[in-house]
């Protein structure tokens, strides 16, 4: 006991904040249940704040050193002089635009409303550019309605009641629908729309990533391991599902792992240009800081980079097998 406690105090403390409980969350949960983060000497508190005013205070002021959310939330910030930078992702989002049954075809969805979180976000957005692929102008032929509700599962309970009629559904949210039963219409799969965005990014404080730049460092080894560890043991990754997201239906968590592990978490969680250029170009209307800025100017990649340089992904490869 005396020399687990001596070895605890030789880690260092890293405070980790993700936006909301979801599977796209799973490579801090392996890298924390697996011991990843202890592997590389840190001791790593993950925290649940929800993405706002609140998870942004808490990076500025470092009370946290990384931050899970959605990267529009840091840009957002960095447009307004705060020195905040996304230095990797959870990977793309897998959204499809589901409607209530009553609607069958996507020609029946205009004068109709569809729901959004809140304004501002990446869901508004996405739901926005695949109203315009399909042919509609959103606000105009379409009305948007913000809910307020982050997680999809609840704005399908608010469709089912009548209060709208379309929302964009995430793919365990819509397995789940289907094991209770509900009938949901599909209208759209933004992946066939070319629409990109990411399910969430991690950003920290540009000077985090400089001054402190062996703890930035180990934490991203330990995030990037726990991807591959993950993807090769199925059971640690189901394991980690269970424990955070109190998960017992094994159907559920099948999907859970499909969604999450082997469809869209990538090997290399460098940050997703096309999706941050997305937002720029969709926040520039409504946030006069985002004029003339590049995709460069809102990333940090040098650490996954100088770990792709230094042969860390192809050391990953030889232990765990290709990804």
């Amino acid at each position: 006991m005396l020399c687990g406690s001596a070895f605890a105090q030789q880690l260092d403390t890293l405070n980790v904040s993700y936006a909301s409980v979801t599977g796209s969350r799973i490579p801090l949960w392996i890298a924390k249940d697996a011991g990843l983060f202890e592997k590389n000497g840190l001791h790593v508190n993950l925290v649940v704040i929800a993405a706002g005013n609140a998870a942004i205070g808490a990076l500025a002021s470092g009370d946290v050193e990384i931050l899970g959310a959605p990267g529009s939330t840091t840009m957002v910030s960095a447009a307004k002089g705060l020195p905040f930078a996304i230095v990797g992702t959870f990977g793309p989002s897998a959204w499809k635009l589901a409607a209530h049954p009553s609607i069958t075809t996507i020609e029946q969805l205009r004068g109709k409303t569809v729901g959004i979180s809140r304004p501002g976000t990446t869901i508004e957005f996405a739901t926005k550019r695949a109203l315009q692929k399909l042919g509609f102008t959103p606000g105009k032929d379409v009305n948007i309605l913000a809910t307020g509700l982050a997680e999809s599962n609840k704005r399908i309970m608010v469709m089912l009641q009548g209060k709208m009629d379309a929302t964009l559904v995430s793919p365990d949210n819509l397995y789940e629908a289907e094991i209770k039963g509900w009938k949901l219409s599909i209208l759209a799969d933004l992946k066939e729309l070319g629409i990109v965005t990411s399910a969430s990014d991690l950003s920290a404080k540009r000077d985090f990533l400089k001054n402190q730049r062996q703890r930035a460092r180990a934490f991203m080894m330990a995030y990037v391991e726990g991807i591959w560890y993950g993807k090769a043991n199925k059971n640690a990754a189901l394991a980690s599902f269970r424990k955070h997201m109190r998960e017992t239906d094994s159907r559920r968590l099948e999907a859970l792992h499909k969604n999450y592990v082997v469809d869209y978490l990538p090997a290399r969680p460098f940050p997703m240009e096309d999706a941050i250029q997305a937002d720029i170009e969709n926040l520039t209307p409504t946030v006069p800081e985002f004029r003339g800025r590049k995709v460069a100017d809102f990333i940090d990649k040098s650490i996954l980079a100088d770990l792709e340089r230094e042969g860390f992904f192809s050391q990953l490869a030889s232990k765990y097998g290709k990804q």
